[in-house]
C-alpha cells in the first residue's frame, strides 16, 4: 500500500475532476427522473385511459431491466437508429430511464396511500379532480414521499459508478486509471472513493431527515 503516492496532488485533482462529473450527471438525472417519474405517476394515480396501462407496462419493463443494460444500449445501440449519444448523454439518458421508472411507483404509492374520505370529502365540496389532485393528495402525497424518493437519488448517486462501462470519466473511472498506474494505490484509492460516496450519501440522508421533519 502506497498512500503517498496515491494520494499525490495529481492524483487527487484527477479524483476530483471525477467526482464533479459524477455530481453532474447524478444531478441532471435527478432533476430529470423526478419530472418523468412524477408526471408518470401522476398519470397512472389517474387512470387516464390509453396512457395509464401503456405507461404500466413501460414501468414494469424498465424495472426488470438491468440499469446497465440500458446504459449500454443507449450508448453503442441507439446509434444503430441515427441517435447519437456521447458517453456523458448516454449515461445521463440511462439513468433517466431507469429512474423514473422508480420514482413513478413511490409518486403513485405515495397518492394512493391518500384516505379515500379525504378525496370523497373534497370532492362533495365542489372541487373537481384535478382541484382534487393539486390541493389535496398531491401536497400530503408529497410529503409521504420525501424518504423513498431520498433513497432513489442515492442509489442513483451510486449507480452512476455503471458509466465506467462506457468510458464515462467519473469518479470510479478515474480510480481506475489511478490504479492503473501501481497496484500499491488500490487500497488508499477505493478507501477514499469510500469515503466520498459515504459523505455524499450521508448528506443526502441528513436532508431527507430534515426535509421529513419539517413536513411532519
Amino acid at each position: 500500500m502506497d498512500f503517498a503516492g496515491a494520494y499525490s496532488g495529481e492524483f487527487l485533482a484527477f479524483l476530483m475532476e471525477g467526482l464533479l462529473v459524477t455530481l453532474k450527471i447524478a444531478l441532471i438525472s435527478i432533476v430529470l427522473s423526478f419530472t418523468f417519474g412524477c408526471i408518470i405517476g401522476i398519470i397512472r394515480y389517474a387512470k387516464v385511459p390509453v396512457l395509464a396501462p401503456v405507461l404500466g407496462v413501460v414501468v414494469e419493463l424498465l424495472r426488470n431491466l438491468p440499469l446497465l443494460l440500458i446504459i449500454l444500449f443507449c450508448r453503442f445501440a441507439l446509434p444503430d437508429v441515427g441517435i447519437r449519444l456521447g458517453a456523458e448523454g448516454a449515461a445521463i439518458i440511462g439513468l433517466t430511464i431507469f429512474e423514473m421508472a422508480m420514482i413513478s411507483e413511490v409518486v403513485r404509492g405515495g397518492l394512493n396511500g391518500i384516505p379515500k374520505g379525504q378525496i370523497e370529502a373534497a370532492r362533495s365540496s365542489g372541487l373537481s379532480n384535478v382541484q382534487t389532485l393539486r390541493y389535496i393528495v398531491l401536497p400530503q402525497g408529497l410529503r409521504q414521499m420525501v424518504p423513498p424518493l431520498v433513497s432513489q437519488f442515492i442509489s442513483l448517486l451510486k449507480d452512476t459508478s455503471l458509466a465506467t462501462a462506457i468510458a464515462l470519466a467519473e469518479l470510479m473511472h478515474n480510480a481506475q486509471i489511478i490504479i492503473g498506474h501501481s497496484y500499491n494505490y488500490a487500497i488508499p484509492i477505493l478507501l477514499l472513493c469510500a469515503v466520498i460516496y459515504f459523505t455524499v450519501n450521508y448528506l443526502l440522508s441528513l436532508l431527507s431527515r430534515r426535509l421529513e421533519s419539517k413536513t411532519t
